[in-house]
């Protein structure tokens, strides 16, 4: 990379704008006007406030939780795998619904010398080569050989297992399975992010059900439109002990209002990839400053939970500093929990990620992708507040 273009990156990742010039709607302010001031407020007011708000103008209502035919079939479980290291599983998770039959193939490593292991579980939406069970291909993507090392379980499915990323009239996928057929869609009818927020969901399902996993301390993460997909998993679904958001950009953990431009916006995402949100969410183009929620929301609904963004230096379509902000407006929430959000007041440069409270941040030198250092990041990250929580055999609540 040219040395001044570097520099002049990375000066502009450490000027932050002021969020309070951005009118961002606040977390802890409901609707009729009331301060929330206790975790019970959070709860059981403010909280399914904000759902309500992000299903109704930006990802669509989900119309069903855990189908009661979801079924587990386990195709693989092969031990000494990884030189020895881990046991390979790959597990069919099918459902059901009026429009035919579905199904999720799920790619399982679980570490030899850790049980049960807690557990990273990728969206991937980069093709079947970047979660070879085989490991014939290892791909950057997905390092499972290093999250097996470190300790953890590496679990990944791809997206179009669940719908497929294009805009079909939602007639595929889950949404043909599951949507009435013959009605016409609801202006709040979930978007393809949505579906696939359900099918990790539907992972999570089977996760809990693995006597060699951990199920309360499960990291699910993504990258790009993975990530946007990951945020909205872990707001709709509490079992998810860490969420990780990788260059997530508009719609994901980048703040709307911003519209930094060179950053992508609501007008553009939803020119480009329409079926990824609902129908609402389209009214709000070129209108950010109108729409009743922004991201930092989003990111506050993971609170008390864990939470790591992370950006690229040259990845300006998915506006770092937006990312950050995010988190650093979100820190609110988990100060109401008596928890340390993201310890940093300004942007910090590429290479230097701040990992002290329960909201992790890093900037990486370079473009849009999930690399090695990336990963690096997220399993440090976990190896200093997941790790140390104590392993259980009690299960998560299941949010149905």
């Amino acid at each position: 990379m040219n040395t001044h273009r570097y520099l002049f990156i990375a000066a502009l990742a450490v000027v932050s704008v002021p969020a309070a010039e951005l009118r961002l709607p606040d977390p802890l302010t409901t609707t009729n006007g009331t301060k929330v001031t206790s975790v019970e407020a959070w709860r059981h007011i403010r909280r399914p406030e904000i759902l309500e708000l992000f299903r109704t103008h930006v990802y669509g209502r989900m119309p069903l939780g855990r189908p009661d035919n979801l079924k587990f079939e386990t195709l693989e479980n092969t031990k000494g795998v990884m030189d020895g290291a881990a046991t390979r599983k790959q597990v069919m998770i099918s459902y059901r619904g009026p429009g035919g039959e579905g199904a999720i193939k799920l790619v399982l490593f679980v570490p030899g010398r850790v049980k049960p292991a807690p557990c990273f579980l990728l969206i991937c939406n980069r093709g079947p080569t970047n979660i070879d069970p085989i490991r014939t291909v290892k791909s950057p993507f997905w390092p499972a050989e290093e999250i097996v090392a470190r300790g953890y379980a590496a679990a990944a499915f791809l997206n179009a297992d669940v719908d497929p990323d294009r805009h079909d009239g939602f007639t595929n996928g889950v949404h043909g399975l599951f949507d009435p057929p013959g009605v016409k869609r609801s202006p709040e009818a979930w978007g393809t992010l949505a579906a696939w927020a359900w099918g990790a969901s539907r992972v999570m399902d089977y996760l809990v059900t693995d006597p060699d996993i951990d199920a309360r301390r499960v990291a699910v993460i993504g990258h790009s439109r993975g990530g946007k997909t990951a945020l909205w998993a872990g707001a709709e679904d509490e079992r998810f002990a860490f969420v990780i958001s990788n260059d997530s950009g508009c719609g994901g953990a980048a703040l709307a209002r911003r519209r930094p431009p060179k950053a992508e916006t609501i007008a553009a995402i939803t020119r480009s990839f329409p079926h990824w949100f609902c129908e609402n969410y389209r009214r709000y183009n070129n209108r950010e400053d109108d729409l009743p929620v922004d991201q930092h929301m989003l990111a506050a609904l993971i609170a008390p939970r864990l939470l790591c963004i992370g950006s690229a230096s040259e990845d300006l379509w998915a506006d770092p500093e937006g990312e950050f902000l995010s988190g650093v407006e979100a820190s609110r929430v988990y100060q109401l929990f008596g928890k340390d959000g993201l310890k940093a007041d300004r942007q910090p440069p590429p290479g230097s990620p701040r990992q002290e409270g329960s909201i992790g941040y890093h900037l990486r030198a370079g473009q849009h992708g999930l690399t090695e250092y990336d990963w690096k990041c997220y399993l440090d990250f976990a190896d200093r507040h997941l790790r140390n929580q104590k392993p259980t055999s009690e299960k998560p609540a299941d949010p149905r």
